[in-house]
């Protein structure tokens, strides 16, 4: 039987796909710089979702208020995997979870019309001491997902979650070394 806990992501072989939705006032600076600029916060934890589904639960389809943009953010896998080396898990003892700087949360995934799947999805929080080295070091191309996700949202309101299903990013499991995913309860 497969893993509970397994990273599903779109990858190559330097860089990994992780999701965020922002304000359109985060949104534009950022894409228009091609980087990560104020009034982006760099003094808070800012959380990375490797899972297109998960993101689109969570924004509701980029509809919530302050989640109307959805960016595609392609990091290193070598940043990807400096952030899961020194991530603890939320569920750990309150004074590792404060002191860590990545923190590391399971969350059921979700279909395309949103219902939990019987597996789970990680979400990352990159913490403040690391936020500036993903944002100038780890991050390689931002690119706008929102009128995808708009189509998207729009084919599976209409009863075609064929042709939606044909939009998503492509995902699969992706290789966390052994030493970190035995930490994270990651299994292959």
């Amino acid at each position: 039987m497969p893993s509970q806990h397994q990273v599903r992501a779109d990858y190559d072989a330097e860089t990994i796909v992780v999701y965020q939705a922002y304000p359109a006032g985060v949104a534009d600076p950022a894409l228009s710089a091609g980087r990560f600029v104020p009034p982006f916060s760099f003094t808070r934890m800012t959380w990375i979702k490797p899972s297109f589904l998960w993101l689109m639960h969570r924004s509701s389809w980029a509809r919530k208020a302050g989640q109307e943009r959805v960016l595609s953010v392609r990091i290193t896998r070598r940043g990807w995997h400096e952030a899961l080396s020194r991530a603890v898990l939320t569920t750990a003892d309150p004074l590792s979870v404060g002191r860590a700087a990545v923190h590391v949360q399971w969350d059921p995934e979700r279909s395309l019309r949103g219902a939990p799947l019987n597996h789970y999805s990680i979400q990352v929080g990159i913490g403040r001491d690391l936020i500036r080295t993903f944002a100038d070091e780890w991050v390689v191309d931002l690119a706008d997902l929102t009128p995808r996700v708009r189509r998207i949202a729009s084919l599976v309101q209409s009863g075609q979650a064929a042709k939606a299903q044909r939009l998503l990013p492509p995902e699969r499991i992706y290789p966390v070394p052994e030493e970190i995913g035995r930490r994270l309860l990651i299994r292959p």
